[in-house]
């Protein structure tokens, strides 16, 4: 005895014989069957071209990479942890380079699960964040520094150039040549000789 699913009894049509019955089934599995194909062909490829992105946590891409994964076993798709540790350890940022290297010597990646390369990642992770956590504090504080030492030599160069200036106002000038105000002796245009014969019949 064969059972019909309710959800699949709903679609089919109204039909006078079992074997009509039975061939509506078979066409709409057939139809089903071709759609999760195409779905599937579809995860693969976003499978296979799937990379992390430049700045992206490890917690972020591995729940990107198992939705995929999930949405390809849901479809048919058999796959182990092998492909899947696989397929993020060459699909990694540079700055993990270091690290897969570390674990392809050093660990068997025939039994390595998904959960202990994420470990290990987050681990490699959390250290690569501290170090230029301190870089980044080491930068601030020699700014800062930088930044004081020029403000004491500004105001050492201010204040030197403040004792050397004249505040002296041009109107209170007199020239001791001509005898007018508003300019020096040395920048006065009048002509010496006149101004010497008018002092001299002053004198007299």
């Amino acid at each position: 005895m064969v059972s019909i699913d309710k959800t699949m009894l709903k679609t089919i049509t109204r039909k006078e014989t079992s074997k009509q019955l039975w061939e509506s089934m078979k066409i709409k599995h057939q139809g089903n069957a071709r759609v999760k194909r195409a779905q599937l062909q579809r995860l693969r490829k976003t499978f296979e071209t799937l990379e992390m992105r430049v700045g992206e946590r490890i917690t972020g891409y591995f729940s990107r990479v198992m939705e995929i994964v999930n949405d390809m076993r849901n479809s048919g798709e058999e796959l182990d942890d092998v492909k899947i540790v696989e397929k993020i350890l060459r699909s990694l940022t540079d700055n993990f380079n270091f690290v897969v290297c570390s674990i392809e010597e050093s660990k068997d990646i025939d039994s390595l699960t998904v959960d202990e390369l994420q470990a290990s990642l987050q681990i490699h992770e959390s250290k690569v964040v501290e170090r230029r956590s301190e870089e980044h504090v080491l930068q601030v504080e020699n700014v800062s520094r930088n930044a004081q030492r020029g403000r004491g030599r500004g105001r050492g160069r201010s204040s030197y150039r403040g004792r050397g200036r004249s505040f002296v106002r041009r109107a209170t000038i007199q020239c001791f040549r001509c005898g007018k105000q508003g300019h020096y002796q040395f920048k006065c245009t009048s002509d010496e000789r006149n101004v010497n014969y008018a002092e001299f019949d002053e004198e007299e």
